[in-house]
């Protein structure tokens, strides 16, 4: 009876937990006024992306066009998109495959990365202000994409993991209704 009770008590805060953890979710995404563009659907972002040229790219099956970011399922959504619009805005190239820095006019091939730019601070362009090398803007946008999707993708997380609680919560709910009754009337 004792062992019921404990599973029916731990299956109770296992549901509040979760449904606590997706409210979170919701209400943290809801503060952040993340809707889609227009292009976020399937055929839209296909369109998009032969126009840039890009390949052998995994495009998303869901819709967020003009929708609110609002769920983990919804944020997720949106990510894949972005990492769409920022391949868009490299040419098709990743993080990795872009230099650090803007190379200079003249660079030798062996200086320069696929995407673009170069690592090398001596073939690296300066700014005149500074005599700093400029960094790759097209490579920040990588670095701000892959910030934003993870932020995104961790709210996808928390609610997938928050439904989870929610399904324990209820095994252990009924599980501990099961032995109470089995202890009640053996």
């Amino acid at each position: 009876l004792v062992a019921g009770l404990v599973l029916i008590a731990f299956g109770v805060v296992a549901i509040v937990m979760g449904v606590n953890g997706r409210s979170t979710v919701s209400s943290n995404l809801k503060q952040e006024q993340i809707v889609g563009t227009s292009d976020m659907t399937p055929a839209g972002i296909k369109a998009d992306a032969q126009k840039a040229g890009l390949k052998n790219v995994s495009f998303p099956t869901c819709s967020v066009a003009n929708k609110a970011v609002t769920s983990g399922a919804t944020a997720r959504c949106f990510a894949q998109y972005m990492q769409i619009h920022a391949l868009e805005a490299t040419g098709g190239f990743v993080y990795s495959q872009m230099g650090i820095y803007i190379a200079k006019a003249g660079t030798p091939k062996s200086q320069l990365m696929p995407g673009g730019g170069t690592d090398n601070t001596q073939y690296a362009q300066l700014d005149p202000k500074t005599k700093q090398p400029v960094s790759n803007g097209a490579r920040n946008v990588w670095v701000t994409e892959t910030a934003l999707t993870t932020a995104l993708n961790t709210s996808y997380m928390a609610s997938q993991l928050a439904l989870f609680g929610i399904v324990v919560g209820v095994a252990l709910l009924l599980s501990g209704f099961g032995f109470a009754i089995l202890a009640i009337g053996g």
